[in-house]
């Protein structure tokens, strides 16, 4: 069933076109992702198929009555309502009737008001929509209902105008970015939400593993032309790869076709006959397949930064605290020579702090900070670059660094690393006001890079960012010679580069870990302490639901995954024994491990429902 059709639309802003005569449909039960280098207009898009902007050309057409809700990078929530308000300040008829049972609960006194609520939850069978609703605000860390919207930071008001889009469940779900601002665990359960439900989605998003599990179809728009590819990342990395090299050899014959044409261009009169006027329009044709010119580069760097002696970073008892929050307690650790760190752990537990208090930007309330002398910070912060209109991108840079030394005398040249960051020749000469929030994030990255540090750190580099950057990124991270300390929620990115975490596990408490992110996950969930962290996080909540009161849905839904988690557990007990045991065929592993990832999974998250209804019964 088709929900809508984009038909040869077209987008310009002045000289500058994002993209032209572009088509393509959407239809019911499809996960599409958008991919296209950051500045080609995928916000752009969006807001179009979203009615927020209109088409220079073509027509978007919608099935009719389709319900359609959008996810920007721009919130629009009335500050004055509270959350509660907020999630119920919409047409959705079950959130009304749900409203008006919880003011019936509030109001014991009044029976016949209570009776009527209760018969309307139980005539439009609302226990189960509750049940959903209150457990994706639980699940985005929204507990506090009755905070008011102007007092929510960037990322809460991000996290409540996900939730409503979810709660509303809508035809066409558009998301822009949707994993910027959600910790690590917050991530895992939205994939696994999208993944599972059955919702048609059209999504922009730089987070691979997302794209991996979620999506089943993605589209690319490259250099001005649409690619549909019908299956997820792997698929597409598999079938782009193939599309580029047909490409390059194309633009070889092209180019081999070009120069004999040439020849013979050379070779004629000026009177020119019907027959050579059309081989000379040809010629032009040939000419500009010849001349096409990739934009994605391989980096394969030698990078001759300047020397780290034996002391590198040392951190002797250090503590930092605001307003009684301890974020780190008597922090202890020596960094040595080439050590590649990711930190992960919730928002709000002191990792971008961290970083700060090892530059110098902010003073530990006990302990010591040494650096040692050939020690030469990189420091990416979330805060991005401060521009000053009328500054062309080269130039910009160029206050920053000349080049970037290499071994053997080599070196890249401001414009060059520029380039490879995929900002064009033609690029680098427009005014830094023109670029858009990925680009600038992209010329913030070169900024730092251009400046040759031996140590390097990054705090959330890969928001706002492209898929096509993120590999540039990360092919030259991993060129690099030196120490890198990287705060990041793109599980592929920090799998790809970091070797050794630090987990900020909130109160204080950073503990180690010898690996990367999915090594981490694999030991978390064969580790049976696990349960007790379940138990820890609920016990944090802040608004926990009243005692003893189970409705009659959710009793039937404590004694179902109480049979569930215990076939779930055989399940899971009998593949692990497979492995120990070697029982299990070579082709199989993969097959089997993916199963074994789905079941624990499953139990994890049946497990944390089944304590959030066993504390209500305390």
């Amino acid at each position: 069933m088709n929900y809508l059709s984009v038909e040869n639309i077209s987008k310009s802003y002045g000289e500058r076109v994002l993209f032209e005569d572009i088509s393509f449909g959407i239809n019911k039960d499809q996960k599409i992702a958008f991919i296209a280098i950051n500045g080609s207009g995928k916000t752009t898009l969006l807001n179009i198929i979203a009615g927020v902007d209109v088409p220079d050309t073509g027509q978007i057409i919608f099935r009719k009555g389709l319900k359609v809700a959008y996810l920007s990078q721009k919130e629009m929530l009335d500050d004055s309502l509270t959350i509660e308000q907020t999630i119920f300040n919409s047409d959705n008829e079950i959130l009304h009737i749900i409203e008006q049972y919880e003011t019936a609960l509030k109001n014991p006194d009044d029976s016949d008001a209570y009776q009527k609520a209760f018969e309307l939850m139980e005539h439009h069978n609302a226990w189960d929509f509750e049940t959903q609703y209150k457990q994706i605000l639980f699940k985005l860390k929204l507990n506090d209902l009755n905070k008011k919207v102007s007092t929510l930071s960037g990322g809460q008001k991000k996290r409540l105008s996900l939730a409503i889009i979810l709660i509303n469940k809508p035809d066409l779900l558009i998301l822009d970015e949707p994993t910027n601002h959600l910790d690590l665990e917050m991530i895992e359960w939205l994939e696994n939400y999208l993944q599972k439900e059955k919702i048609t989605l059209f999504m922009v998003t730089h987070d691979r593993y997302f794209l991996e599990r979620v999506c089943n179809e993605i589209v690319e728009l490259d250099n001005g032309k649409l690619y549909r590819y019908k299956g997820n990342y792997s698929y597409f990395l598999q079938k782009k790869e193939e599309r580029i090299a047909i490409e390059q050899t194309t633009v070889e014959k092209a180019k081999n076709l070009f120069k004999k044409e040439l020849d013979w261009m050379r070779r004629q009169p000026k009177a020119r006959t019907t027959k050579s006027k059309s081989r000379i329009d040809d010629f032009y044709t040939i000419k500009e397949k010849a001349h096409q010119r990739r934009l994605d580069h391989k980096i394969q760097l030698e990078i001759n930064m300047e020397r780290l002696g034996s002391k590198i970073v040392e951190l002797h008892h250090i503590s930092k605290s605001f307003d009684e929050k301890s974020l780190f307690d008597k922090f202890d650790y020596v960094f040595k020579r080439g050590e590649r760190i990711g930190i992960i752990g919730k928002n709000g537990t002191g990792k971008s702090t961290f970083l700060n208090v090892l530059t110098g930007n902010i003073p530990v309330d006990s302990g010591k900070v040494v650096i040692g002398e050939t020690v030469k910070f990189g420091y990416y912060t979330q805060s991005g670059i401060q521009i000053n209109k009328g500054q062309k991108v080269i130039e910009v840079i160029k206050e920053f660094g000349e080049y970037i030394p290499l071994t053997k005398g080599r070196k890249i040249s401001a414009g060059q690393l520029l380039e490879r960051f995929l900002f064009s020749r033609k690029k680098q000469y427009d005014f830094v006001e023109k670029l858009s929030g990925g680009e600038l994030k992209r010329l913030f990255l070169c900024t730092v890079l251009i400046q040759n540090p031996n140590f390097i750190l990054l705090d959330e580099p890969t928001n706002d960012l492209d898929i096509l950057t993120l590999n540039v990124l990360e092919d030259f991270l991993l060129d690099f010679p030196g120490n890198l300390l990287v705060i990041s929620h793109d599980r592929y990115f920090m799998d790809k580069i970091v070797d050794h975490l630090f987990i900020f596990e909130g109160d204080g408490k950073i503990s180690g870990f010898p690996g990367n992110y999915s090594d981490y996950r694999i030991y978390e969930d064969s580790n049976p302490s696990s349960i007790k962290k379940i138990v820890k996080k609920e016990d944090s909540r802040k608004t926990e639901p009243l005692k003893g009161q189970l409705s009659y849905t959710e009793k039937r839904e404590f004694s179902k995954l109480e049979k569930e988690i215990a076939i779930l557990e055989k399940k899971k007990v009998i593949i692990e024994s497979g492995f120990h045991n070697d029982e299990i065929e070579a082709d199989k592993i993969n097959e089997t491990s993916v199963k074994l990832q789905e079941i624990i999974t499953d139990l994890e998250q049946k497990e944390e429902r089944w304590l959030e209804l066993s504390m209500k019964m305390e």
